[in-house]
């Protein structure tokens, strides 16, 4: 494979982040009368952009669905947050493609100051050139538009000038995002790089195959593996 640019989601495939964000679901929708005791019925909601997702599963109309983002924020910029855990064996993965020299990149649908808090709290920050998320404001929350702005954010910082066409096609090509839903590889398609569906997320059966996932794995190791095959950076016994 041997691709420089590593663009990695937050939800489901660095962190298990289910309790904080579920629980924060649970209290915005009790906001607004409905009763969910079963937090594993509200794991749908992690990945794709919250608005979206009220209405979705909830039927909520656009103004209830934001006034529930707000409820959910609430609980969640003090409390969900850090009900949050890195998952296992992902601190050997970034170690390993740091050492072999991948620049690595966060692109998630998560607000950028939530993500970049999980980055700080965890100690990650260190392993991640950039760090993409979406506005509060509801703008950039599609996983093709934080894909795009980390490539303009890799650019500035590589001193390339104009990100003109070709230096973007170059950069796409060096690129593979990894991720646990199906948004993230239509984001990647949409965006016109690879992607790698995990499935030690949060993806429904068949989720990933339906998407179309371009290479799946089923552990860290795998996927650790796998973004390293035929890299002459990396020593083998």
């Amino acid at each position: 494979m041997n691709k420089k640019y590593i663009l990695f989601d937050l939800d489901g495939t660095l962190t298990d982040t289910a309790e904080g964000i579920t629980k924060s679901v649970q209290y915005a929708l009790e906001a607004q009368g409905i009763k969910e005791e079963n937090l594993d019925n509200l794991t749908c909601y992690i990945g794709p952009p919250l608005d979206e997702s009220f209405q979705k599963f909830h039927g909520m109309t656009k103004e209830q669905a934001w006034e529930a983002v707000e409820k959910y924020r609430e609980r969640y910029k003090d409390t969900g947050i850090y009900e949050t855990s890195v998952i296992d064996g992902m601190i050997f993965v970034l170690e390993t493609l740091k050492a072999a020299g991948k620049t690595l990149a966060l692109a998630t649908c998560k607000p950028e100051p939530f993500a970049l808090k999980i980055l700080e709290h965890f100690n990650l920050s260190k392993y991640f050139t950039v760090a993409c998320g979406s506005n509060l404001d509801g703008t950039r929350k599609y996983k093709n538009e934080i894909i795009e702005e980390v490539f303009a954010r890799l650019n500035r910082l590589e001193g390339n000038g104009e990100l003109t066409e070709a230096v973007l096609d170059e950069m796409k090509a060096d690129s593979i995002m990894v991720g646990d839903r199906k948004d993230d590889i239509y984001g990647a398609h949409n965006a016109d790089i690879e992607a790698v569906g995990v499935r030690f997320g949060y993806a429904a059966d068949g989720e990933l195959e339906e998407a179309g996932a371009d290479y799946i794995v089923n552990t860290v190791f795998e996927l650790t593996a796998l973004l390293l095959m035929d890299d002459d950076s990396v020593l083998c016994d």
